[in-house]
């Protein structure tokens, strides 16, 4: 039996292996490559803008030199064309709340969260056109820093590092509740804030919830401590919550944006009103509450997209998740709560707070990339328009997260777009029809990720 899981073991590990170096090769720098003239297809720039029909754009070393009509751009000798006819281009999707590290096969642990497997999950984020992610308050020690800081294959990384909660009552998941800073004084809160500032994070992670009165709840003494200390450190903070009562306090407190909803009322125009004026950004993270409405196995696991980069095991590993429930009666709170949450994004989407990507892919029984394109049908679910929507995974988590040079399909970018076979605009969930998926204008070989994530 040892050997047999030695050679598991092993197998597994050499597959990580190869699809790390195929990424690598995939979706690596333009920097030494011909000029390429992209042209006919319909470009949704990101920018929330009429779409470009029948379009053309110029790369150069990796970036976005000119953006117009076909016939429009004078382009340099020996510049390779590709006839993207027919199709639709948006920008690389960026994500803003997610997770790294835990998934392994049908195991969800700890010690899963080594180099291999944080490249393996950026590199199924990529695969779905997802260019750049951040993990938010569940990456332990150096290593996220230095895949941060070092060329990778997948998604472009960053990270908040370690979050902060009471003592052992972060995260629901608990191989990962460990990792944040169990904070009861103001002093420590302080002193663990510079701790981290001295990482330099790209965000700070608080989790206000006491998970229905079964842990803790972090104080308003305390998060005001450590938003207070933050700041002072040049950092922003980004909150988990669950109370419309914390969200209010968290607002007043100088919190910059939340990654969930609240969840136990509506968001009403007075806090969402606020959050507007004070520019308080949020993640919906739709899909996770969503998930606790179902009484039977979704639709969705049957999509021929998600057997792309999910095994057998695992998709039947969440199936039984979901049969599971299929005697437990109705899920009346759940579904009250659902529709709370879509009417207060609904509300907020009208009044023009910052909405953002994220979702929560890499907590359990959760799909890298796929699920996050599930999100965006949800988000329309709740009165986003297709284009909001695109604005929302390109362009503004992409400033939140100051990455210059993503977010939009426009001269000056880097050369990081997604090729689609339908037009999102007429339904979102179009952009799941990946053609080709683009990192600094290079073509990932989604053929070669996919072969070696299926034929294990």
């Amino acid at each position: 039996m040892q050997n047999t899981d030695c050679r598991a073991s092993s197998l597994r590990g050499l597959v990580y292996v190869a699809i790390a170096a195929l990424a690598l090769a995939a979706s690596g720098s333009a920097q030494s490559g011909r000029a390429a003239l992209f042209e006919g297809a319909r470009l949704i720039d990101g920018a929330g803008r009429a779409p470009i029909e029948n379009s053309a754009i110029l790369v150069e070393n990796g970036r976005i030199t000119r953006v117009a009509r076909r016939g429009q751009i004078t382009v340099p000798r020996g510049t390779l064309r590709v006839d993207l006819g027919g199709k639709t281009i948006i920008p690389g999707l960026v994500l803003l709340h997610g997770h790294v590290g835990y998934i392994k096969g049908t195991t969800f642990a700890a010690e899963n969260y080594t180099r291999a497997n944080l490249i393996d999950h950026l590199t199924r984020y990529l695969y779905y056109g997802i260019v750049a992610m951040m993990s938010t308050g569940t990456d332990p020690g150096d290593l996220p820093y230095q895949v941060r800081a070092e060329a990778h294959p997948g998604a472009l990384f960053r990270t908040a590092g370690r979050g902060f909660a009471a003592p052992d009552a972060s995260t629901g998941n608990l191989a990962m509740r460990g990792v944040a800073y169990g904070v009861t004084t103001e002093e420590e809160g302080r002193q663990d804030v510079r701790e981290l500032a001295a990482r330099k994070p790209d965000f700070v992670k608080i989790w206000v919830d006491d998970r229905n009165g079964a842990v803790a709840k972090l104080s308003p003494a305390l998060y005001r401590a450590i938003i207070d200390e933050a700041h002072r450190n040049n950092l922003r903070v980004m909150a988990h919550v669950f109370y419309l009562s914390d969200a209010r306090d968290l607002v007043d407190a100088g919190v910059d944006g939340f990654l969930h909803l609240a969840r136990d009322a509506e968001m009403d125009a007075s806090l969402v009103n606020a959050m507007a004026k004070k520019r308080v950004f949020v993640t919906p993270n739709l899909g996770t509450s969503e998930a606790g409405t179902y009484t039977g196995q979704p639709a969705w696991l049957d999509d021929p997209a998600l057997a792309e980069t999910a095994s057998a095991d695992s998709i039947r590993k969440v199936s039984g998740v979901y049969a599971s429930r299929r005697t437990a009666g109705p899920r009346t709170a759940a579904d009250e709560s659902y529709a709370k949450q879509k009417r207060s994004l609904a509300r907020m989407n009208a009044a023009g707070v910052p909405i953002a990507l994220g979702d929560d892919t890499g907590i359990e029984n959760t799909f890298f990339g796929f699920g996050d394109h599930r999100e965006l049908e949800l988000m329309v679910s709740a009165g986003m328009t297709p284009m909001q929507v695109l604005v929302a995974a390109t362009r503004t988590p992409a400033a939140l997260l100051r990455l210059d040079g993503l977010g939009t399909v426009t001269a000056g970018k880097s050369a990081d777009f997604v090729v689609l076979n339908a037009n999102p605009l007429e339904n979102i969930a179009n952009t799941r029809k990946i053609a080709a998926v683009y990192q600094r204008g290079v073509q990932v070989d989604r053929a070669a990720l996919r072969n070696a994530w299926t034929s294990k």
